[in-house]
């Protein structure tokens, strides 16, 4: 079974039962680099391995970029 959530403002889908962390690593994100608003709210690292995703969740997920002069 799937479930339709909002992933930077477009419809995807993801199996359900899916924590944060997991849904993550299937959208392709490799979490250590990421920042994620959830639901309108920024979300620590530790809450995501627990933090189960549900239908019509919306996600914002920010990639970390390094470099600097």
């Amino acid at each position: 079974m799937t479930i339709s959530l909002q992933l930077n403002g477009e419809a995807r889908h993801c199996p359900d039962g899916l924590s944060l962390q997991q849904a993550l690593q299937h959208f392709g994100y490799e979490p250590r680099l990421v920042v994620v608003e959830f639901n309108d709210e920024v979300l620590a690292r530790r809450q995501w391995p627990e933090q189960q995703l549900s239908e019509g969740d919306v996600l914002e997920v920010v990639t970390i970029v390094g470099g600097g002069s």
